[in-house]
């Protein structure tokens, strides 16, 4: 059933719901979710971002919690933080503790009441193991929301892609969108690998963003940054 709290054209009572989810771990999902949020503040939009769950360093929390400017607590923006750099449900065991698909969506139905839009970031990829029986595809299936896939544009990132794309729509998940991340360096892969994913994930688009610097993460970066890729942040958003 559709979540009532989603809708394409968000309004305070009903915000607009987007998980940026990743081909794997460390793929450029923080940096991607928070230009995004960046640029939606930055152009009068009431968004939030959070991250339900962080597995070792909380860089991500920190840089997130940064860009909206203390409106959420950390707690709030990262409910389920464990300090093991494992998969969270893993960790959760490891501290004897038992986290249900319903205790998330709670979490991210509280704080979407907040805002007009909410940018939900996920821990590695798509089918990692959250808590107990449940991936970020459950919860993305339970919210029904918009789903944003980064994924490096490197090799392998074809077959990673398209695994995750079809895993997506078998779970009849909301619209998506796929952002491939520049590197600093890029393989010969590079140059074909837009097309052809554009070719293959049709009719879902396909966007590129480019390499942004190595200390891309700080505050900022990404305040510089989402201000000089704006117009690429509103198309992937729209």
């Amino acid at each position: 059933m559709p979540n009532p709290l989603n809708r394409v054209n968000p309004s305070p009572c009903r915000p607009c719901l987007v998980f940026i989810t990743g081909t794997d771990t460390g793929v450029g999902k923080t940096l991607l979710t928070g230009l995004m949020l960046r640029h939606l503040r930055s152009t009068g939009r009431r968004a939030l971002a959070i991250k339900p769950f962080c597995s070792g360093g909380a860089g991500d929390v920190d840089l997130l919690g940064a860009i909206q400017d203390g409106e959420l607590s950390a707690r709030e923006v990262n409910p389920f933080y464990f300090p093991e750099p494992v998969a969270p449900l893993v960790a959760a065991r490891k501290h004897r503790r038992r986290i249900g698909l319903g205790q998330v969506l709670r979490e991210v139905l509280e704080v979407a009441q907040r805002c007009d839009w909410l940018l939900i970031e996920g821990a590695g990829g798509l089918l990692a193991p959250l808590g107990e029986r449940f991936t970020a595809l459950d919860l993305i299936a339970r919210l029904q929301c918009k789903v944003i896939v980064a994924a490096p544009n490197r090799l392998g990132v074809l077959n990673h892609t398209l695994l995750t794309v079809q895993a997506l729509r078998g779970a009849a998940a909301g619209p998506l969108k796929v952002v491939l991340m520049s590197g600093r360096h890029p393989d010969p892969s590079a140059e074909s690998n837009p097309s052809v994913l554009a070719e293959w994930v049709a009719p879902a688009p396909v966007f590129q963003a480019p390499f942004l610097g190595m200390r891309c993460c700080t505050i900022r970066a990404v305040e510089r940054n989402a201000r000089e890729i704006g117009a690429l942040l509103e198309r992937i958003l729209r």
